[in-house]
């Protein structure tokens, strides 16, 4: 609240020297001049410090609502020069994720080269690695009854169990029925994930729909300093938002951002995303969304951390880069938190961990096979194309009707020779039919492809009907092991995820359950989510039905 100190004035007159004094002595400037007279004739002259509008502020206010606009445009100019860097520190691993990008054969490719009509086929080395990957995590992390289970903290009691059972009844309720927008998020995730070998996802409370969310967000749009070995201790994460003209509007609506004119939206894409529009066939000169930054940093605001250290305390900036106006600037730390540690938003999966901050994913790891498979694949449709419809030299003279139309089966065509035998004018190219040794080329660097991708089947009938089970369970162990090790990593990730929807979640619980779970006495939420703790119903040891079902025998 703002500190306010009044001062009464005789009725002879304002002793302005003693009003300055007093003023400097305070470091206090006055905000409304206006004096009110009291009935003795005395003047009241109220003060308050300066900088006191901030203080007023809630915890959790917006503070760029109270800083000058003249500070909020220096801050929006440092912050979009350091967010310039990190994305040029990041070019190199752009340029191989938009290069692989072209070899998984979304669209077929209209090729004018050699010849009109060339075949423009893919590999599919690529599409089947990312589609399998997608299709296995999705079934285990995510099945029909919900993806959370429950573990109790402490001793197991009758209380907790119960508690246990509502909790887990409670959340893959708000996961498969509420929150509509998990499960499809989720998908368009691991597929993400597979290819480029980094997702994330936001977790966060959205105040226009009222309950949490958790988004996924393209390896694309989340930008951090070179050097950054994990996302929760990134000096600076910077997530690229496209909203709409009337979803800011609701949001200012709402008081979450500052009321101010943004101007017609400027599209800003990276090549990454055009690459993704070209192959699924959109067109972004349709955009007409704003493009936003928003930074979780570590800095120091003017104004409010005035200590002697002037450590960087943790924010959140949201900022329109078209215009580059900062729409809201929020404390990123718990109030009753004495270290002001940052409150993490974000979840970091990785398909499987790289030399720096982005994990590799099938487009790095097989890659150069997929790129290989596509042109052996021209290759050999080419060279049968040829061998079926050969071209060749005739002589000048020779003149047949109708020429220009290709001679159809049963049909025969009156010819003009100029001398000696058709034979002998008419000479047609040596093309040989598609050659064995490209074929099986093709299918080397496939199987190569499939192995290194992790998605070769084991072969069954190699095996022999009487080997024992541990024979058969070593062997598939062998075969599934790295596949294994992916799925542990997703695991490890959505236990993080589930971790913070737990604490949005119980932190917005009503006191009663609107409906009644399956087990228990029905009790208050809040209290039931501090006594368990939620993880991922997936298995890290075991990646297939198929492998849990040999264990247990």
């Amino acid at each position: 609240m703002a500190i306010e100190k009044s001062i009464s004035v005789a009725p002879q007159g304002i002793d302005e020297a003693a009003l300055e004094e007093e003023t400097q002595q305070l470091e206090i400037e006055i905000v409304n001049p206006d004096m009110v007279t009291l009935d003795d004739g005395s003047v009241e002259i109220t003060l308050i410090p300066e900088g006191s509008s901030l203080g007023s502020l809630p915890f959790e206010g917006n503070l760029a609502e109270e800083l000058e606009e003249d500070y909020l445009a220096e801050l929006a100019d440092e912050l979009t020069d350091l967010i310039d860097s990190d994305i040029d520190s990041r070019k190199e691993w752009a340029d191989i994720y938009v290069k692989g990008l072209d070899v998984i054969g979304f669209k077929y490719e209209a090729r004018t080269t050699p010849w009109e009509g060339a075949c423009g086929v893919h590999s599919t080395v690529l599409a089947e690695a990312a589609i399998r990957f997608q299709a296995e995590t999705m079934s285990e992390t995510f099945p029909a009854s919900g993806p959370v289970r429950v573990k109790v903290l402490g001793d197991e009691t009758k209380e907790k169990e119960e508690a246990a059972q509502r909790v887990k009844a409670d959340m893959n309720y708000e996961l498969t029925e509420n929150m509509v927008e998990y499960r499809p998020e989720h998908e368009r995730m691991l597929y993400s994930l597979g290819l480029a070998g980094s997702a994330f996802k936001k977790i966060y409370f959205d105040p226009t729909l009222g309950r949490q969310v958790a988004i996924y967000i393209p390896a694309e749009d989340v930008i951090v300093p070179y050097g950054a070995s994990n996302i929760e201790s990134a000096e600076r994460v910077t997530h690229i938002m496209r909203k709409t003209k009337n979803e800011i509007r609701k949001l200012q609506a709402n008081g979450f951002y500052r009321d101010i004119e943004l101007g017609e939206p400027q599209t800003f894409h990276t090549d990454i995303e055009e690459k993704k529009a070209e192959d699924g066939g959109f067109s972004l000169t349709d955009d007409d969304r704003y493009s936003m930054y928003e930074i979780h940093a570590d800095i120091v605001i003017e104004g409010v951390d005035e200590d002697e250290e002037e450590i960087a305390k943790p924010y959140v900036i949201t900022m329109e880069r078209g215009s580059n106006e900062i729409l809201a600037i929020r404390r990123n730390w718990n109030p009753d938190d004495e270290l002001m540690l940052k409150r993490q938003h974000f979840v970091h999966y990785v398909y499987v961990p790289g030399f720096g901050f982005y994990g590799l994913g099938l487009i790095h790891i097989i890659g150069g096979y997929a790129r290989a498979g596509t042109s052996l694949i021209r290759q050999l449709v080419d060279a049968g194309t040829l061998a079926n419809l050969p071209g060749g030299l005739k002589s000048r003279g020779l003149r047949i009707k109708g020429d220009d139309t290709p001679i159809e089966p049963g049909e025969f065509k009156d010819v003009d020779v100029p001398s000696g035998s058709i034979r002998e004018n008419i000479m047609p190219l040596p093309y040989k039919e598609p050659s064995q040794t490209l074929l099986a080329l093709l299918d080397q660097i496939t199987n190569e492809g499939r192995r290194l991708g992790a998605i070769s089947d084991m072969n069954i009938s190699d095996m022999s009907a009487n080997a024992p089970v541990g024979t058969t369970l070593a062997l598939l162990e062998r075969t599934l092991k790295p596949m294994a090790a992916v799925q542990s990593r997703v695991h490890y990730a959505m236990k993080q995820e589930f971790k913070m929807l737990k604490a949005i979640i119980s932190e917005y619980a009503s006191v009663q359950y609107d409906y009644n779970p399956l087990r228990g006495e029905v009790g208050a939420k809040r209290s039931d989510y501090m006594m368990v703790e939620v993880i991922p119903v997936s298995d890290p040891n075991s990646s297939t039905m198929a492998q849990r079902v040999v264990q247990y025998q």
